[in-house]
């Protein structure tokens, strides 16, 4: 990518960052940040709260599902690097309890191709004497609920089963392994598990999007019984939004809970988007593995991809979104990297996230094609 390519991504981030705010329903607050060989630029519009506190550029955002690829994608990246782990390592050498067969690996849960339940309300599942229920174990007892290798169907369950190899293989607490592997080496030092507090952006009004999940079966028939639960009905700030991750596996998983800035994340981006000319923290032919898209249109090793312009070139994206409303992007080979960062449940209808990244993505100039797959986050 040349440096006038560059020069223009930066000039553009402020007009992405009101197209987003500017958008019917859009999000309360929006932060944009693109950084390139040319420089790192960020610029946030709107509110961080339904009090309309002022939004920085340095405001910390719950990311949600962008946990995905930020601790756990990157963590595994980093531990196959190292040789603590392979890609191709049965699921089975670190948790022998799952519902996963015994021919599925690290790769299978990374492409969401496992057979797994997309989604349950784990703190629905049954527990003995009362007493708090396990996570892993519930996940242990669900059915598969497709054929494994048949399809891809993205699932936060397989998230949460590589946390738990990720503890496993090291021998460390997920949070712990986050900061040895990952944000430590990195320098991403606003980058943590929750609960966290200071500058911090409301995620959303409560738990309405999910108590209305649990209560309809839509998007995903829930297999539990129904019973009382104690949603919560105050803004959540500093506390994780996915229900799961806060009720059953205290703020930290594979799937969920991380809190991040976009000054972070940028960081982390370029680092990984220069990853496969460097051996200093990612083996290039690891790296190769990790971006290369697999069976399935659109999805590589936890990273989703998909088609961006740059300087009239076509180049591929890998990206993953939130559900709260933030997204992060990266340019193998380029330095690229873009962020999106936004309270997007505090608007009374939400938008899609897809919606909110293909706008910046619009706005920014790169965009080349539509989102590939699915709506979900």
């Amino acid at each position: 990518m040349n440096a006038s390519t560059g020069s223009e991504l930066l000039d553009a981030v402020g007009t992405a960052a009101h197209a987003v705010h500017a958008l019917a329903s859009g999000p309360l607050g929006v932060t944009i940040g693109v950084t390139t060989g040319a420089g790192t630029r960020i610029k946030s519009v709107g509110a961080a709260d339904g009090n309309h506190r002022a939004l920085h550029t340095d405001t910390r955002f719950d990311i949600a599902s962008v946990t995905k690829v930020v601790a756990t994608t990157t963590a595994i990246h980093r531990l196959a690097s190292v040789g603590v782990l392979r890609l191709d390592d049965r699921v089975d050498r670190f948790v022998a309890d799952s519902p996963c067969t015994s021919d599925a690996t690290i790769s299978t849960l990374l492409t969401h191709r496992a057979g797994l339940w997309e989604w349950q309300p784990l703190y629905l599942a049954p527990s003995a004497d009362g007493r708090p229920v396990d996570a892993y174990q519930a996940v242990a007892a669900l059915p598969l609920r497709y054929p494994p290798g048949e399809r891809r169907a993205y699932s936060d369950l397989g998230f949460i089963l590589l946390g738990r190899i990720i503890e496993r293989a090291t021998g460390l607490s997920l949070a712990e392994a986050v900061s040895e592997f990952v944000t430590g080496p990195l320098g991403l030092v606003d980058t943590a598990y929750g609960p966290v507090t200071g500058d911090v952006a409301a995620s959303a009004p409560g738990d309405g999007v999910e108590r209305d999940m649990v209560g309809s079966g839509d998007p995903y028939p829930v297999l539990y019984p129904s019973r009382e639960i104690a949603w919560r009905t105050h803004e959540l700030t500093g506390e994780v939004n996915d229900g799961n991750c806060y009720r059953v596996l205290g703020g930290v998983s594979g799937h969920a809970g991380m809190f991040s800035t976009a000054v972070d994340l940028l960081r982390l981006g370029r680092s990984l988007a220069l990853a496969a000319t460097s051996d200093d923290l990612w083996r290039p032919d690891i790296t190769a593995q990790i971006f290369a898209e697999g069976p399935d249109s659109g999805q590589a090793l936890g990273w989703r991809t998909m088609p961006v312009l740059l300087g009239g070139v076509r180049r591929n994206l890998l990206w993953h979104p939130g559900f709260t409303g933030c997204a992060l992007g990266l340019v193998p080979g380029t330095g690229v990297a873009l962020v999106l960062l936004s309270n997007r449940l505090m608007s009374a209808a939400p938008l899609p996230t897809a919606q909110l990244w293909a706008t910046a993505l619009s706005s920014l100039g790169v965009s080349d094609a539509p989102m590939l797959i699915g709506s979900r986050p």
